[in-house]
C-alpha cells in the first residue's frame, strides 16, 4: 500500500488515461455502432452485407490482434491520418493513444451495433409501416420513429457493453499506452514487496468506474420491465 501512496500521482495519471480512453473511444464506438446497426437493417443490400461482414469479422477477432495490427502493421498509415498525440482539456495523451482509440472503437462498435439492432427489431413492424405510409424515408423512419422507441430497451444492455469496454482498455497496457494496468506493472517491478496491494488498489479503481455503470444498468432494466 505504501507504493500506491508514494506514487499517487502516477496512479491517478493512469486512472485518468484509462477513463479518457474509455469515454472517448466509447462515444466513438456508440456513433459507429449505431451507423453499423442502421446498415444492418437498411433496405439496401450492399449496406446490409457490409454491416454483417464487418460485425462478424471484427467481433470474432481477438482485441489483442487488433492492437497488434494498429501498432505494427498500420502505424505509418495512422500517422498520416491521426496526430501522434492528442490534447484533451490541456492534457497531452501518450503516443499510443490514437492506436488504442481506433482499436477500441472498431471493436466495441460491433457489440454496440448488435445491441442497437436488437432494439430496433423489438419495435413493432407496424411502426415503420405507419411512418412510411406518411411519406417518411427510411432514414427519417429510423431516426424519428424507430430509434426513440428502441432506446428504452437498448440503454441497459448498452451500459453492460460499456462496462466490458472499460475493462478491455487494460489490453492497451501492452501496447505503448500507459493506463492503469501498465502503471501497476511498473510499480510492481520497482516495489516487489507490495505487488498484491498494488494490483488490489488498481482493481478497486476499475470498480470505481464499472460498478456505477452496472448499478445504473440494473435500475434501468427494472424500470423497463415495470413499463412493460
Amino acid at each position: 500500500m505504501t507504493a500506491l501512496i508514494n506514487n499517487a500521482d502516477m496512479v491517478l495519471q493512469g486512472f485518468w488515461l484509462t477513463l479518457l480512453l474509455s469515454v472517448v473511444a466509447g462515444l466513438a464506438a456508440f456513433v459507429w455502432g449505431t451507423v453499423l446497426a442502421a446498415f444492418r437493417v437498411s433496405p439496401i443490400g450492399a449496406l446490409r452485407a457490409f454491416g454483417t461482414a464487418y460485425v462478424n469479422i471484427v467481433r470474432n477477432t481477438p482485441l489483442t490482434l487488433l492492437f497488434l495490427f494498429f501498432l505494427v502493421a498500420a502505424p505509418q498509415l495512422l500517422s498520416l491520418i491521426l496526430p501522434l498525440q492528442w490534447n484533451f482539456f490541456g492534457v497531452q495523451t501518450p503516443i499510443g493513444f490514437p492506436m488504442a482509440f481506433v482499436a477500441m472503437t472498431l471493436y466495441t462498435a460491433t457489440f454496440v451495433c448488435e445491441v442497437v439492432r436488437s432494439g430496433v427489431n423489438s419495435v413493432g413492424i407496424g411502426q415503420g409501416e405507419a411512418a412510411r405510409s406518411l411519406g417518411l424515408t427510411f432514414f427519417q423512419t429510423l431516426t424519428l420513429v424507430v430509434l426513440p422507441q428502441a432506446m428504452r430497451t437498448v440503454v441497459p444492455p448498452l451500459l453492460n457493453v460499456f462496462v466490458a469496454h472499460i475493462k478491455n482498455t487494460s489490453v492497451a497496457a501492452g501496447f505503448t499506452y500507459v493506463e492503469m494496468v501498465a502503471t501497476a506493472n511498473r510499480l510492481a517491478n520497482t516495489n516487489p514487496a507490495d505487488v498484491v496491494a498494488i494490483f488490489v488498489g488498481i482493481a478497486v479503481l476499475y470498480l470505481v468506474m464499472t460498478i456505477p455503470l452496472g448499478a445504473v444498468a440494473e435500475r434501468l432494466e427494472k424500470r423497463v420491465a415495470i413499463a412493460r
